[in-house]
Protein backbone atom coordinates (compact mmCIF):
# COMPACT_ATOMS: atom_id res chain seq x y z
CA UNK A 1 0.00 0.00 0.00
CA UNK A 2 1.58 3.48 -0.91
CA UNK A 3 0.30 6.82 0.48
CA UNK A 4 1.16 10.09 -1.54
CA UNK A 5 1.12 12.95 0.83
CA UNK A 6 0.44 16.81 -0.44
CA UNK A 7 2.58 19.78 0.33
CA UNK A 8 0.13 21.14 3.06
CA UNK A 9 -0.66 17.88 4.25
CA UNK A 10 3.19 17.48 5.10
CA UNK A 11 3.37 20.95 6.76
CA UNK A 12 0.16 19.98 9.07
CA UNK A 13 1.23 16.26 9.47
CA UNK A 14 4.82 17.89 10.68
CA UNK A 15 3.41 20.71 12.76
CA UNK A 16 1.08 17.73 14.47
CA UNK A 17 4.01 15.86 15.45
CA UNK A 18 5.84 19.02 16.85
CA UNK A 19 9.24 17.98 18.47
CA UNK A 20 7.54 14.65 19.88
CA UNK A 21 8.41 11.09 17.92
CA UNK A 22 5.26 9.82 16.47
CA UNK A 23 4.20 7.15 13.84
CA UNK A 24 0.42 8.15 12.12
CA UNK A 25 -2.03 5.36 11.84
CA UNK A 26 -4.99 5.34 9.43
CA UNK A 27 -7.74 3.99 11.44
CA UNK A 28 -11.65 3.47 10.80
CA UNK A 29 -13.01 4.52 14.20
CA UNK A 30 -16.32 2.82 14.96
CA UNK A 31 -16.79 3.70 18.30
CA UNK A 32 -19.84 6.17 19.09
CA UNK A 33 -20.47 7.28 15.51
CA UNK A 34 -23.50 4.96 15.15
CA UNK A 35 -22.40 4.17 11.18
CA UNK A 36 -20.14 1.94 9.37
CA UNK A 37 -16.85 3.86 10.91
CA UNK A 38 -15.19 7.12 10.02
CA UNK A 39 -11.54 7.30 8.97
CA UNK A 40 -9.25 9.18 11.36
CA UNK A 41 -5.70 9.88 11.52
CA UNK A 42 -4.32 8.68 15.02
CA UNK A 43 -0.83 9.82 16.19
CA UNK A 44 0.28 6.31 18.04
CA UNK A 45 3.82 6.01 20.21
CA UNK A 46 4.45 3.06 18.58
CA UNK A 47 2.76 0.29 16.16
CA UNK A 48 0.62 -2.43 16.76
CA UNK A 49 1.86 -5.94 16.34
CA UNK A 50 -0.80 -6.27 13.87
CA UNK A 51 -0.44 -2.84 12.26
CA UNK A 52 0.81 -3.04 8.56
CA UNK A 53 3.59 -0.44 7.62
CA UNK A 54 2.34 2.03 4.45
CA UNK A 55 4.47 3.26 2.25
CA UNK A 56 4.55 6.68 2.98
CA UNK A 57 7.50 9.25 2.93
CA UNK A 58 8.26 11.73 4.73
CA UNK A 59 6.17 10.05 7.65
CA UNK A 60 5.97 6.51 9.24
CA UNK A 61 1.97 5.70 8.62
CA UNK A 62 0.61 2.50 9.47
CA UNK A 63 -2.98 0.70 9.40
CA UNK A 64 -4.42 -2.09 10.92
CA UNK A 65 -4.13 -5.59 9.49
CA UNK A 66 -8.02 -6.25 10.24
CA UNK A 67 -8.58 -2.46 8.41
CA UNK A 68 -6.62 -3.25 4.88
CA UNK A 69 -8.93 -4.24 2.73
CA UNK A 70 -10.86 -1.10 3.47
CA UNK A 71 -7.97 1.33 1.67
CA UNK A 72 -7.07 1.24 -1.91
CA UNK A 73 -3.37 0.30 -3.22
CA UNK A 74 -2.02 3.92 -3.79
CA UNK A 75 -3.41 6.51 -2.04
CA UNK A 76 -3.52 10.30 -1.65
CA UNK A 77 -3.56 12.28 1.98
CA UNK A 78 -4.44 16.43 0.94
CA UNK A 79 -5.12 18.98 3.74
CA UNK A 80 -7.49 21.44 3.22
CA UNK A 81 -6.57 25.08 3.40
CA UNK A 82 -9.50 26.62 4.84
CA UNK A 83 -10.09 23.90 7.49
CA UNK A 84 -7.82 21.53 10.00
CA UNK A 85 -8.49 18.52 7.99
CA UNK A 86 -7.34 15.85 5.98
CA UNK A 87 -8.99 14.11 2.51
CA UNK A 88 -8.18 11.00 1.37
CA UNK A 89 -8.50 10.01 -2.07
CA UNK A 90 -7.98 7.57 -4.62
CA UNK A 91 -8.32 7.16 -7.91
CA UNK A 92 -11.44 5.43 -7.77
CA UNK A 93 -12.35 6.59 -4.32
CA UNK A 94 -12.87 9.01 -1.97
CA UNK A 95 -12.57 8.19 1.43
CA UNK A 96 -13.20 11.11 3.73
CA UNK A 97 -13.07 15.05 3.24
CA UNK A 98 -13.22 15.71 6.70
CA UNK A 99 -10.71 13.49 8.40
CA UNK A 100 -9.69 14.76 11.72
CA UNK A 101 -6.40 13.84 13.30
CA UNK A 102 -6.04 12.54 17.30
CA UNK A 103 -3.21 12.12 19.19
CA UNK A 104 -2.88 9.04 21.00
CA UNK A 105 0.57 9.57 22.43
CA UNK A 106 0.49 9.10 25.90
Amino acid sequence: MKLEINDLAAVRLQESLGDQPGIFKLFVDTEGCGCNGMIVIQIINEPLSTDLEIDSQPFAFVCDRQQESIFDEVMRLGADENYPSYKLTSDSNTFGTNIKLIDKRL
